[in-house]
C-alpha cells in the first residue's frame, strides 16, 4: 500500500480536493508510477461535472507521465525507472486489440470510464478507507502516484522532458494520430481543422509533418487561430462566419478540402467538418465536445464520394505513436511546449478554470 496525494471529486460539478489516499500496490500485470506531471483534458472537466462517468468520490486525470517505482511479478514490458508516459487502457484480447486498434477496443468504455478495474476492483482508497473510483482511463493522473495496467505505460526517449509529455497520452496523440494513422494525407493535399485547442492545434501540428499544402484552422478565438498559424497553419478562419467559413474553405480548395478534421464535438461542427469536404474527401470526427447522447444530421447527397470516420485517442497504437512524438519533438517538428502551460499541482482548480475559459490551451500540473 502506498500512501499518496490527489485530487478527488467529492461531488457534481464540485471542486477538485487535494487529500491524502491509498493507493494499493500493483497486481501481476501492473505498474506503480510515480508522476511528473498530468495534462487536464476537457474530458476530465466532463467527468467532474457528472457528464460523463465515474461517479463521485472520484480520482480523475488520464494525461500522466512519470517514472515507473514499482511492477507486478507478470510485468515485462517495462522496468523500475523507465520514464513513462500513460496512455488509456485496453484489454489486449478482442478483434480490435488483436488487428493494430487498440484505441478501438470493443471494451473501451467500460475499462477507460467505469472507475473500476476490469474485476470491479479499486486500488485507490480515501485515508478513512473509502472506496474512490478512479482507473480513469486506466489511471487516474490527478493523484501524485497511480497504479495502472502495463499495457498503459509507454516508455520514451530520455532526451525529452517528461513535465511536457503527459498530453501524448491522450489529447495530443487524439489528433496527431487523427491526422496520420487515419486520414493520412498525401503531400501537397489540403485539410481543414475545426477547433484550434490542443487536439486540433496536434493535429495541425501533424497535418504541417505530413505534407500538407494547405492547413486550414477554424476556430471562435483570435489567440488561437494566431496559434494555430505559428504552428503551421496556412489560412485561419473566425468560426464566428458559419456557413460563410465552410464556403471561403470550398472556394480556397478548388472544391472542398482533401480531408477535415472536427476537433470540437458538436453537431454544427461535424456538419461544417462534412459540408467542406471534396469528393473523395474523409472527415475525422475525435470526440463530443457537449458529451454523449448528441445526433447529427447531415444530407445524404453529402455522403456520396465521402467517407466520415469517428476517431478514438487517433486509433493509435500508444507503444509506436507516443514516442515518434516525443521524437518530432526533439527534433523541433512537434512544438507542444509552445501550447503547454504548467500549473503546480496544487492549483488543479486554477488550471481547471483557465482551461474551461480558454485562456489556457493545454494546462499541465506538475507534481
Amino acid at each position: 500500500m502506498r500512501t499518496t496525494s490527489a485530487a478527488v471529486v467529492h461531488d457534481k460539478g464540485g471542486p477538485f480536493r487535494i487529500q491524502e489516499v491509498t493507493v494499493a500496490e500493483p497486481r501481476p500485470n501492473e505498474v506503480r508510477v510515480r508522476l511528473t506531471a498530468t495534462g487536464i483534458c476537457h474530458t476530465d472537466l466532463l467527468a467532474r461535472d457528472g457528464t460523463l462517468p465515474p461517479a463521485a468520490p472520484a480520482v480523475l486525470g488520464h494525461e500522466g507521465s512519470g517514472v515507473v517505482e514499482a511492477t507486478g511479478s507478470a510485468v515485462t514490458s517495462v522496468s523500475v525507472g523507465d520514464r513513462v508516459v500513460l496512455a488509456p487502457v485496453s484489454c489486449g484480447e478482442c478483434r480490435p486489440c488483436r488487428t493494430g486498434h487498440p484505441m478501438h477496443c470493443a471494451v473501451f468504455l467500460p475499462l477507460n470510464f467505469r472507475g473500476r478495474r476490469a474485476d470491479g476492483s479499486t486500488a485507490y482508497h480515501g485515508a478513512d478507507g473509502t472506496e474512490l473510483n478512479a482507473h480513469f482511463f486506466g489511471q487516474s493522473a490527478f493523484s501524485r502516484h497511480v497504479v495502472t495496467d502495463a499495457r498503459s505505460a509507454v516508455v520514451v526517449d530520455d532526451r525529452a522532458p517528461l513535465e511536457l509529455l503527459g498530453p501524448l497520452g491522450c489529447g495530443f496523440q487524439t489528433g496527431a494520430g487523427a491526422v496520420l494513422n487515419v486520414l493520412r494525407p498525401e503531400p501537397g493535399s489540403s485539410i481543414a481543422v475545426f477547433g484550434a485547442g490542443a487536439v486540433g492545434l496536434a493535429a495541425i501540428m501533424a497535418a504541417r509533418i505530413a505534407g500538407c499544402d494547405r492547413i486550414i484552422a477554424v476556430d471562435l478565438h483570435t489567440h488561437r487561430l494566431r496559434t494555430a498559424r505559428e504552428l503551421g497553419a496556412t489560412h485561419a478562419y473566425d468560426a464566428a462566419g458559419g456557413d460563410e467559413v465552410v464556403r471561403r474553405i470550398v472556394g480556397l480548395t478548388h472544391g472542398g478540402a482533401d480531408a477535415t478534421v472536427d476537433a470540437v464535438g458538436h453537431p454544427q461542427t461535424v456538419r461544417n467538418a462534412v459540408a467542406a469536404l471534396a469528393v473523395g474527401g474523409t472527415a475525422a470526427v475525435l470526440g463530443s465536445g457537449s458529451g454523449p447522447g448528441q445526433e447529427i444530421s447531415l444530407g445524404l447527397g453529402q455522403l456520396f464520394g465521402r467517407t466520415v470516420k469517428g476517431v478514438l485517442e487517433g486509433d493509435s497504437v500508444p507503444a509506436l505513436l507516443i514516442p515518434r512524438l516525443a521524437d518530432f519533438f526533439v527534433n523541433g517538428r512537434f512544438p507542444i511546449d509552445r501550447i503547454v502551460r504548467t500549473y503546480p499541482f496544487e492549483e488543479i482548480n486554477k488550471a481547471a478554470e483557465d482551461a474551461a475559459a480558454g485562456r489556457t490551451i493545454k494546462p499541465v500540473l506538475v507534481h
